[in-house]
């Protein structure tokens, strides 16, 4: 499909001037979200995150691309709701995007307690707290995997997702909106980067299975979707990207190879290597 272009003018008109919080900000999603947010002109930018190298490369990243935004950055859990607290007392944000979270499947698949805390309470602490200081907006960044889910993952974002939908009988003076989108290309533990190794590497390329099937988007339109809902919800909906059809992973490797001038089969074999733990032949938007 072609990639989906919004509506900049709304977006812009939701993000200008305003205060932004950004949890998860040094993620793949999270910092990409920030270097479209510097460009809506916000009032200020505040990026939390936990991962200190992570906060360090997109402090130096956006210092060195827009230096005239206002820019605070935090190393903050949102799992520790006393430190949470503290950075929305004192920078008193309007808009928020919650994209912290865990969302690797096989490996939340053995470690359920991490998961449930991180995206679970994580996210509780995250809205709650919005609606006890009055945040304008609050955005939570969630995943197809929510859908029937199978796994711990797409089980611990479905709650994060209903618990969101229902802040709003709670706190009327907040919108609370959630944005559901299949997998990102090139995002973190994506499959294009381990494809890329891959073939570098002279093969095998490895997929779990010959039918399986995923929705892709790339992370300018992640973030756009992400903007847009912030924009146009009204509180307790959950937005969802038309992806077109979903994709065979087979064909993305196949593709993949031909494009690096290789030859399957005769240059670079491709292995299936059986589903991991947690992980569906396809995945459903609603």
């Amino acid at each position: 499909r072609d990639p989906v272009a919004l509506d900049w003018g709304s977006i812009s008109a939701g993000v200008a001037g305003r205060t932004v919080l950004v949890t998860g900000g040094a993620g793949s999603i999270g910092s990409e979200l920030c270097r479209q947010l510097v460009r809506l002109q916000p009032k200020r930018l505040i990026v939390a995150d936990r991962s200190e190298f992570g906060l360090y490369e997109i402090e130096q990243d956006l210092a060195a691309s827009v230096p005239q935004v206002d820019m605070r950055f935090y190393l903050r859990d949102v799992c520790d709701r006393v430190g949470l607290e503290q950075l929305v007392i004192k920078e008193k944000p309007e808009l928020v995007f919650h994209a912290a979270a865990y969302k690797h499947v096989p490996m939340l698949e053995a470690q359920v307690r991490e998961a449930v805390r991180n995206n679970v309470e994580g996210t509780r602490n995250m809205v709650e707290l919005a609606g006890i200081h009055g945040v304008a907006t609050m955005v939570l960044i969630s995943t197809d995997k929510a859908v029937n889910p199978t796994n711990i993952m797409g089980a611990s974002k479905r709650v994060a997702e209903l618990y969101c939908q229902n802040a709003g009988q709670r706190w009327h003076d907040t919108r609370f909106v959630t944005v559901r989108f299949g997998n990102v290309l090139g995002s973190a533990g994506s499959v294009v980067p381990l494809f890329r190794r891959q073939i570098a590497q002279g093969g095998p390329v490895t997929v779990t299975d010959p039918e399986i099937r995923r929705y892709f988007m790339t992370i300018p339109e992640a973030c756009q979707l992400i903007l847009e809902a912030a924009a146009v919800g009204d509180g307790g909906e959950i937005f969802v990207l038309d992806m077109g059809e979903p994709v065979l992973v087979r064909y993305l490797a196949e593709r993949m190879i031909a494009l690096a001038g290789k030859r399957v089969g005769t240059d670079i074999e491709i292995v299936y290597t059986g589903l991991r733990p947690g992980e569906k032949l396809f995945e459903e938007l609603f």
